[in-house]
């Protein structure tokens, strides 16, 4: 498990922003909506300040800015109107730097995708070669053998692999020489059951060199530098290879092309920043300064630089936007807040690393050894860090947006191929979904931010890679907006809303854009800041935005909760290492102050909180308690406290929504299985046929009563009208 830095991706990075909120950067020209049709690109570029200035000097580990590369980086449209390539089959690629990270930090998103049958590729970038002392604990030191202890881990992968699968542990793989792009060789294997598949590509470059503990890190920001490859005890494959910077680049983009995944997990590009002592840092083999080892980030960085360029390639000359989704999970972050797996799916992750951790006294045939020994057993259980007790992913929130428009159709915006796409129901109430229609902006991150006007035009908020690729740019994050020209329709030009950090180093770590209308016009944004507080921007009647403002608190999670309450009153709710921390204004067109009192004495939060704005003027909050499959509802009256509250019969895992009905409250969430469940009134439901949920769905109440709206792994909308309609 490990980290570092990150890139740019190939697009146009509009810089942009005024402290006025005017800046924009153009994905349709003056006066013209979304339509079909593409504007032309000068048009598109129209107002984007220059992005591609020099070499720009490091200062820190994790600057993804580089130095000029030897030839010219793909320059990605953020124009609209591309068309979308689309899938009838899903396909699950996770881009790891070691092997163990998948299990460590990207389950039961994994197993449950593979259990419902979609096939998984993983990308190994590293040998996992460390030391080369694949040390048995309670034993005497072992020399170090770094092909030996790579191969080891490898043994393990397949091992805990195979168990995943349904099959003996020992199975036999089939065991290859991949060619990739640029003439590269991997070893791959693979191993099938019925109608599962998983691949496994080993790209083995050097956790360390002699001379460098960070060698991914140093490849990221050294386009000159070349690492060569660790060749593994019993591979088939028998010579090294070398790579440098875009060689690694392109074979993670020829990987895509090649293998069209419609689902692709990462590490975290932008870990938190994390202060510790030099011996708690070494000990928890952290990077200086951030809350992850510095492979994990180098890695995430290549990965979405490779997305960057995968789209750049797919698009050149007219082609079609490859449909998929990108998600990235947070890695030794886990360490720092409550966990927030309860036992039973705790219990299957960790059962997966057991395989992996092997025990020398097996006969696994592999004569290097039979898994990573210091990971075996109890350990993963019994390690003070934790990693294994949490899976949290970087850019967190309820998937797609859905709206009902005047004709009763749902619509629903969601990200795809790093761009906003729009699909609409083809018939009121059918559940069915068109083609995407693509709104362009990218490249952003996975969530999206939604608020309404009071005239009903939809405001769409994106957190934006504005520069994070190539050509010694800037590495950069920013918060954008779509706004729709008339309600249901069309869109306005994307504008930038700037970041509330000036330093870029400290604007990589904000988190993903939460916003409200307030009954008198005015649009509240929020997002998390580099300090892991909060941080606004609000928008009047007339358009115009101030500047961001720091509301200061205490330290939250990502995954903010925004309401309005009955009298007016804007709330924003956010989990805290000991509470849920409350930022709130006292009257209606107040200022939003933090408000630690009213929430002294609440349970510790094992995830975001999900808030309810209730007609009595108060507010239900919903979250699950540290390591617990139990939902508390806290409720409050029109007074400042936070006072009763209860546990609600919707035991699972993973984020709630909420929200009122005529009959009543209506929370949506999943059960320890993976299945959509609703609690409506009195009434559990259970979602128990369609395809596999894909992180948080939404919540949305209609025409049709309380229907759920998520992505599945084929990267296509799903749709269940719980409450007497058809699943979808």
């Amino acid at each position: 498990m490990n980290d570092s830095a990150a890139r740019s991706m190939p697009t146009a990075s509009p810089h942009g922003i005024s402290d006025q909120g005017r800046g924009t950067f153009a994905v349709a020209p003056s006066g013209h909506g979304t339509t079909g049709t593409r504007p032309r690109r000068r048009a598109v570029v129209t107002g984007l300040a220059g992005a591609l200035a020099g070499v720009t000097a490091l200062s820190a580990l994790t600057a993804c800015s580089v130095p000029s590369p030897r030839r010219p980086t793909p320059m990605a449209d953020p124009a609209p109107g591309m068309p979308i390539a689309s899938s009838h089959r899903a396909q699950l690629m996770q881009i790891l730097a070691h092997p163990d990270d998948d299990l460590y930090f990207m389950n039961p998103d994994t197993q449950r995708m593979v259990d419902s049958g979609v096939p998984l590729l993983c990308v190994y970038v590293t040998a996992g070669d460390h030391d080369g002392r694949n040390r048995i604990p309670g034993e005497s030191e072992v020399p170090a053998d770094r092909p030996g202890y790579s191969s080891a881990r490898h043994q393990g992968l397949r091992q805990a692999y195979a168990t995943l699968l349904g099959l003996d542990k020992f199975t036999r793989w089939r065991r290859g020489v991949t060619t990739l792009r640029g003439d590269h060789r991997a070893e791959i294997n693979t191993l099938t059951n019925g109608h599962r598949r998983v691949e496994l590509v080993f790209l083995n470059l050097p956790m360390h060199t002699p001379r460098r503990w960070d060698a991914l890190g140093s490849l990221w920001h050294d386009r000159a530098l070349g690492l060569h490859t660790v060749v593994a005890a019993d591979s088939p494959l028998r010579k090294t290879v070398s790579y440098d910077y875009d060689e690694l680049i392109d074979v993670l983009v020829g990987l895509m092309d090649e293998y069209r995944p419609t689902v692709v997990q990462t590490l975290d590009p932008d870990p938190d920043i994390q202060h510790s002592d030099e011996a708690t840092r070494k000990k928890d083999s952290e990077q200086p300064g951030y809350s992850d080892h510095p492979d994990h980030t180098a890695v995430a960085c290549f990965s979405w630089a490779a997305l960057l360029r995968w789209v750049a390639e797919a698009t050149r000359d007219g082609g079609e936007v490859p449909g998929f989704i990108a998600t990235a999970f947070r890695g030794y972050y886990n360490r720092h807040w409550p966990k927030n797996l309860p036992p039973r799916i705790l219990r299957d992750k960790a059962a997966l690393l057991v395989p992996y951790g092997g025990d020398p006294r097996w006969d696994c045939g592999n004569a290097s050894g039979c898994g990573d020994y210091n990971v075996g057993g109890r350990r993963p259980l019994t390690n003070r860090k934790g990693w294994v007790r949490s899976t949290h992913h970087r850019y967190p929130g309820a998937e797609p947006v859905v709206t009902t428009e005047k004709d009763g159709r749902l619509a629903a915006y969601g990200v795809l191929g790093l761009r906003t796409v729009r699909w609409r129901e083809t018939a009121p109430g059918s559940g069915q979904w068109g083609a995407p229609q693509d709104l362009g902006g990218g490249p952003l991150a996975p969530a999206l931010g939604s608020a309404a006007l009071p005239d009903g035009r939809r405001l769409l908020f994106g957190l934006r890679f504005a520069a994070i690729g190539g050509h010694g740019s800037e590495n950069r994050r920013e918060v954008v907006l779509l706004e729709q020209r008339s309600a249901g329709g069309e869109f306005l030009a994307w504008q930038g809303l700037g970041n509330p950090e000036r330093d870029e180093d400290r604007g990589r770590r904000v988190g993903v854009p939460v916003a409200v209308t307030s009954p008198d016009g005015r649009v509240h944004l929020f997002v998390r800041n580099a300090d892991k507080g909060l941080s606004t921007r609000v928008r009047d009647t007339d358009g115009r935005w101030n500047r961001w403002s720091d509301l200061g608190g205490a330290e939250v999670q990502d995954g903010l909760s925004a309401v309005v309450d009955s009298s007016g009153r804007v709330h924003v709710f956010a989990a805290g290492h000991d509470t849920v921390h409350l930022w709130a204004q006292r009257r209606p067109g107040g200022e939003i102050t933090f408000q630690p009192n009213r929430t002294d004495g609440l349970p510790v939060p094992g995830g975001a909180p999900t808030a309810l704005a209730t007609g009595d003027g108060g507010i239900e909050l919903y979250y699950r308690e540290p390591a617990s499959a139990t939902v508390r509802a806290v409720w409050a009256d029109a007074s400042p406290a936070l006072r009763r509250q209860r546990a609600e019969p919707l035991d699972g895992y993973g984020t709630l929504e909420a929200a009122e009905s005529p009959n009543g409250r209506v929370l949506l969430g999943q059960d320890l299985n993976g299945r959509v469940l609703m609690l409506s009134g009195d009434r559990r439901l259970t979602r128990t046929h369609g395809t596999q949920p894909l992180g948080s769905p939404s919540l949305h109440l209609g025409r049709s009563g309380s229907t759920a709206v998520g992505m599945g792994p084929d990267a296509r909308p799903w749709t269940w009208y719980a409450e007497g309609g058809t699943p979808g």
